[in-house]
């Protein structure tokens, strides 16, 4: 079992039953705004508790046309704002290892922030990323709340989205919402593993929504708790695993009165084709689901053949 040694109430998970390994890699993109700069910082302090290495990505998307290129106006252009990118990058780095001696690299992909996320993922195993969001604001749909909107759709890898305005406190307790009763391994393992290295406490609710979900759709849910919260720890060796039956009229609605009340530290939830995600940044329920800013949103993405 892993133990760290500052944690002042341990919560065990048995790790030998992991089948991943610990995760290495958090890859975190930064444009040098106070948001990128927010989930930098979470970043920074999750590498306390976390064996990991930190890559800084920027996203550099030239600028011009045919004409400016061809005339070599906006090669100079270009290459004056990469060259003050590249500074900033590096003080950044250097900064980090200085302050906190950990291991941080830098990358810069010439595309869109999307692409260069995915691209870097893929080249560099990246294990989870670690973004900025603006939340429920007037230009989240303008920056940097449609593109991880975008980001965790498409993303073979974890996304933790952190609120601009969140402040860093180690997380204690982490609620899995889903409508079904996960088990697959890749989703688990790696949700119980974080956990197990934040030492924090893992809650899954099962929702019902009262007004889609029929009579018996609600008591099979009811039903089947207690055998699935058996068996999550049983696989993972913990008795403070607990999973509940949430139910409601509206579940953004429900899942905020129940991350206020139980004062929960990160919102874990599955992606899955046509899910929440696609729902949660759309502006028409930008005010219903504004909350969603309060604390960070871990989404992992599930198998393709689901």
């Amino acid at each position: 079992m892993l133990i760290i040694s500052n944690a002042k109430s341990p919560c065990l998970y048995n790790l030998n039953l992991l089948k991943l390994l610990p995760m290495k890699k958090i890859l975190v993109p930064v444009d040098f705004s106070s948001c990128a700069n927010n989930a930098v910082d979470f970043a920074v302090q999750s590498a306390k508790y976390l064996p990991v290495e930190i890559t800084l990505l920027h996203a550099f998307e030239l600028t011009g046309n045919v004409y400016t290129d061809y005339m070599g106006v906006n090669q100079e252009f270009n290459q004056t704002l990469l060259d003050k990118v590249k500074e900033e990058l590096f003080s950044l780095e250097k900064s980090i290892k200085a302050r906190e001696g950990l291991i941080v690299k830098t990358a810069i992909y010439k595309s869109n922030v999307k692409e260069a996320i995915l691209e870097a993922c893929a080249e560099n195993n990246i294990d989870l990323v670690v973004m900025g969001t603006l939340g429920a604001s007037g230009l989240k749909e303008k920056l940097w709340g449609s593109k991880t909107a975008s980001l965790i759709g498409d993303s073979k890898v974890p996304v933790l989205v952190i609120p601009c305005n969140y402040k860093w406190h180690k997380p204690n307790k982490i609620l899995v919402a889903t409508n079904q009763f996960e088990n697959d391994p890749t989703i688990l393992d790696f949700l119980f593993e974080l956990a197990s290295l934040y030492q924090a406490r893992v809650q899954v609710a099962v929702f019902t929504d009262e007004n889609d979900d029929n009579a018996e759709a609600f008591l099979e849910h009811g039903r089947k708790i207690p055998a699935y919260e058996k068996m999550l720890k049983e696989q993972y060796k913990e008795d403070t695993i607990t999973a509940i039956h949430l139910y409601g009229n509206e579940f953004e609605e429900t899942l905020h009165d129940y991350i206020k009340k139980y004062e929960i530290d990160i919102l874990a939830m599955v992606t899955y084709p046509r899910s929440f995600w696609d729902r949660i940044f759309h502006p028409s329920i930008t005010k219903r689901i504004s909350y969603h800013t309060d604390i960070p949103l871990l989404a992992i993405p599930a198998r393709k053949d689901y």
